[in-house]
Protein backbone atom coordinates (compact mmCIF):
# COMPACT_ATOMS: atom_id res chain seq x y z
CA UNK A 1 0.00 0.00 0.00
CA UNK A 2 2.98 2.39 1.02
CA UNK A 3 4.33 1.84 -2.34
CA UNK A 4 1.42 2.64 -4.10
CA UNK A 5 1.26 5.77 -2.27
CA UNK A 6 4.82 6.45 -3.56
CA UNK A 7 4.04 5.86 -7.08
CA UNK A 8 0.95 7.82 -6.95
CA UNK A 9 2.92 10.75 -4.68
CA UNK A 10 5.51 10.87 -7.71
CA UNK A 11 3.47 10.50 -10.50
CA UNK A 12 1.88 14.24 -9.23
CA UNK A 13 5.77 15.80 -9.93
CA UNK A 14 4.79 15.32 -14.03
CA UNK A 15 1.40 17.19 -14.16
CA UNK A 16 0.97 20.63 -14.92
CA UNK A 17 -0.17 21.37 -11.28
CA UNK A 18 2.92 20.27 -9.80
CA UNK A 19 3.69 22.94 -7.51
CA UNK A 20 0.41 23.01 -6.05
CA UNK A 21 1.21 19.08 -4.97
CA UNK A 22 4.29 19.98 -3.92
CA UNK A 23 2.95 22.21 -1.64
CA UNK A 24 0.06 19.87 -0.69
CA UNK A 25 2.31 16.97 0.21
CA UNK A 26 4.69 19.39 2.06
CA UNK A 27 1.97 20.34 3.92
CA UNK A 28 0.22 16.96 5.04
CA UNK A 29 3.62 14.98 5.05
CA UNK A 30 4.11 17.57 8.37
CA UNK A 31 1.17 16.20 10.33
CA UNK A 32 0.16 12.96 8.47
CA UNK A 33 1.46 11.97 5.67
CA UNK A 34 3.82 9.08 5.18
CA UNK A 35 5.56 9.94 2.12
CA UNK A 36 8.15 13.03 2.28
CA UNK A 37 8.08 16.31 -0.23
CA UNK A 38 11.44 15.12 -1.89
CA UNK A 39 10.00 12.58 -3.85
CA UNK A 40 7.96 15.64 -5.85
CA UNK A 41 11.06 18.07 -5.22
CA UNK A 42 13.81 16.07 -6.84
CA UNK A 43 12.35 15.39 -9.97
CA UNK A 44 10.45 18.87 -10.67
CA UNK A 45 14.22 20.73 -9.61
CA UNK A 46 15.41 18.45 -12.01
CA UNK A 47 12.97 19.18 -14.68
CA UNK A 48 13.11 23.19 -13.77
CA UNK A 49 16.55 23.64 -12.00
CA UNK A 50 15.69 27.29 -12.93
CA UNK A 51 12.93 27.11 -10.47
CA UNK A 52 14.71 25.25 -7.73
CA UNK A 53 14.82 27.84 -5.52
CA UNK A 54 11.55 28.46 -5.43
CA UNK A 55 10.22 24.99 -5.01
CA UNK A 56 12.51 25.27 -1.80
CA UNK A 57 10.67 28.04 -0.25
CA UNK A 58 7.54 26.52 -1.25
CA UNK A 59 8.35 22.92 0.23
CA UNK A 60 9.16 25.05 3.24
CA UNK A 61 6.35 27.55 3.71
CA UNK A 62 4.20 24.94 3.75
CA UNK A 63 6.03 22.27 5.66
CA UNK A 64 6.27 24.47 8.34
CA UNK A 65 2.34 25.68 8.29
CA UNK A 66 1.61 21.65 8.14
CA UNK A 67 3.97 21.10 10.91
CA UNK A 68 1.57 24.25 12.61
CA UNK A 69 -0.94 21.92 12.22
CA UNK A 70 0.55 18.91 13.65
CA UNK A 71 1.15 21.56 17.05
CA UNK A 72 -2.37 22.08 16.62
CA UNK A 73 -3.38 18.23 16.20
CA UNK A 74 -0.98 17.50 19.32
CA UNK A 75 -2.16 20.36 21.75
CA UNK A 76 -6.23 20.49 21.12
CA UNK A 77 -6.58 16.45 20.04
CA UNK A 78 -4.35 15.15 23.08
CA UNK A 79 -6.44 16.91 25.54
CA UNK A 80 -9.72 15.00 24.34
CA UNK A 81 -8.97 11.81 23.31
CA UNK A 82 -5.42 10.25 24.95
CA UNK A 83 -5.51 12.33 28.89
CA UNK A 84 -8.22 10.10 29.79
CA UNK A 85 -6.56 7.21 28.89
CA UNK A 86 -3.46 7.94 30.61
CA UNK A 87 -5.18 9.14 33.47
CA UNK A 88 -7.16 5.66 33.89
CA UNK A 89 -3.73 3.65 33.48
CA UNK A 90 -2.18 5.99 36.07
CA UNK A 91 0.28 7.47 33.60
CA UNK A 92 -0.20 10.76 33.63
CA UNK A 93 2.78 12.02 35.32
CA UNK A 94 4.95 9.99 32.78
CA UNK A 95 3.40 12.65 31.01
CA UNK A 96 4.34 15.92 32.63
CA UNK A 97 7.91 14.05 33.12
CA UNK A 98 8.06 14.05 28.99
CA UNK A 99 6.85 17.53 28.46
CA UNK A 100 9.30 18.99 30.99
CA UNK A 101 11.99 16.91 29.01
CA UNK A 102 10.80 18.05 25.91
CA UNK A 103 9.98 21.75 26.44
CA UNK A 104 13.72 21.86 28.24
CA UNK A 105 15.56 20.52 24.49
CA UNK A 106 12.27 21.09 22.56
CA UNK A 107 14.30 23.38 19.78
CA UNK A 108 16.71 19.89 18.95
CA UNK A 109 14.09 17.69 19.25
CA UNK A 110 12.46 19.85 16.24
CA UNK A 111 15.04 20.61 14.23
CA UNK A 112 16.56 16.99 14.51
CA UNK A 113 12.85 16.08 13.18
CA UNK A 114 12.90 18.64 11.11
CA UNK A 115 16.20 18.27 8.76
CA UNK A 116 16.70 14.22 9.15
CA UNK A 117 15.04 11.15 8.60
CA UNK A 118 12.77 10.57 11.81
CA UNK A 119 8.95 11.60 11.01
CA UNK A 120 8.85 15.57 11.22
CA UNK A 121 5.09 14.46 12.13
CA UNK A 122 5.99 12.77 15.35
CA UNK A 123 7.76 15.84 16.48
CA UNK A 124 5.49 18.19 15.67
CA UNK A 125 2.43 16.54 16.98
CA UNK A 126 4.63 15.78 20.35
CA UNK A 127 5.52 19.77 20.32
CA UNK A 128 1.34 20.65 20.85
CA UNK A 129 1.05 17.94 23.61
CA UNK A 130 4.18 19.09 25.37
CA UNK A 131 3.27 22.90 25.09
CA UNK A 132 6.39 23.68 23.67
CA UNK A 133 6.79 27.51 22.88
CA UNK A 134 5.02 28.13 19.47
CA UNK A 135 7.29 30.51 18.42
CA UNK A 136 10.13 28.30 19.63
CA UNK A 137 8.67 25.48 17.40
CA UNK A 138 7.72 27.47 14.33
CA UNK A 139 11.92 29.25 14.37
CA UNK A 140 12.93 25.46 14.45
CA UNK A 141 10.70 24.59 12.12
CA UNK A 142 11.91 27.04 9.44
CA UNK A 143 15.52 26.92 10.06
CA UNK A 144 15.44 22.44 10.05
CA UNK A 145 13.05 22.37 6.82
CA UNK A 146 14.67 25.63 5.15
CA UNK A 147 18.35 23.90 5.39
CA UNK A 148 17.19 20.60 4.43
CA UNK A 149 15.16 21.89 1.59
CA UNK A 150 17.12 24.07 0.18
CA UNK A 151 20.37 21.66 -0.02
CA UNK A 152 18.09 19.34 -1.72
CA UNK A 153 17.41 22.17 -3.90
CA UNK A 154 20.52 23.43 -4.48
CA UNK A 155 22.42 20.75 -4.72
CA UNK A 156 20.12 19.42 -7.77
CA UNK A 157 20.88 22.86 -9.37
CA UNK A 158 24.51 22.45 -8.93
CA UNK A 159 24.53 18.96 -10.19
CA UNK A 160 21.85 18.26 -11.81
CA UNK A 161 20.78 14.56 -12.50
CA UNK A 162 23.90 12.98 -11.43
CA UNK A 163 23.32 14.02 -7.69
CA UNK A 164 20.09 12.24 -7.28
CA UNK A 165 21.05 8.94 -6.33
CA UNK A 166 23.42 10.26 -3.78
CA UNK A 167 20.39 12.73 -2.51
CA UNK A 168 17.97 9.75 -2.48
CA UNK A 169 20.49 7.19 -0.96
CA UNK A 170 22.67 8.78 1.21
CA UNK A 171 21.35 12.51 2.26
CA UNK A 172 19.64 11.75 5.05
CA UNK A 173 22.12 10.12 6.74
CA UNK A 174 24.69 13.12 6.03
CA UNK A 175 21.94 15.23 7.72
CA UNK A 176 22.14 12.61 11.04
CA UNK A 177 25.65 12.77 10.70
CA UNK A 178 25.77 16.52 10.81
CA UNK A 179 23.32 16.60 13.78
CA UNK A 180 25.21 14.43 15.45
CA UNK A 181 28.87 16.43 14.92
CA UNK A 182 26.64 19.65 15.70
CA UNK A 183 24.82 18.27 18.47
CA UNK A 184 27.91 16.42 19.97
CA UNK A 185 30.37 19.53 19.68
CA UNK A 186 27.75 21.57 22.01
CA UNK A 187 27.95 19.18 24.43
CA UNK A 188 31.90 18.61 24.57
CA UNK A 189 31.95 22.40 24.68
CA UNK A 190 29.21 22.64 27.45
CA UNK A 191 31.26 19.78 29.42
CA UNK A 192 35.06 21.08 28.79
Amino acid sequence: MIRRLYDWTLSLAAGPRAPVALGAVSFVESSVFPIPPDILLIPMVIARREKAWWYAFLCTATSVAGGILGYLIGMFLFDQVAVPILTFYGKMAWLDEFSTVFNQYGWWFVFIAGLTPFPYKVITIASGVAGLSFPVFVLASIVSRGLRFFVVAGLLYLFGPPIKDFIEKRLGLMFTIFVVLLVGGFLLLRYI
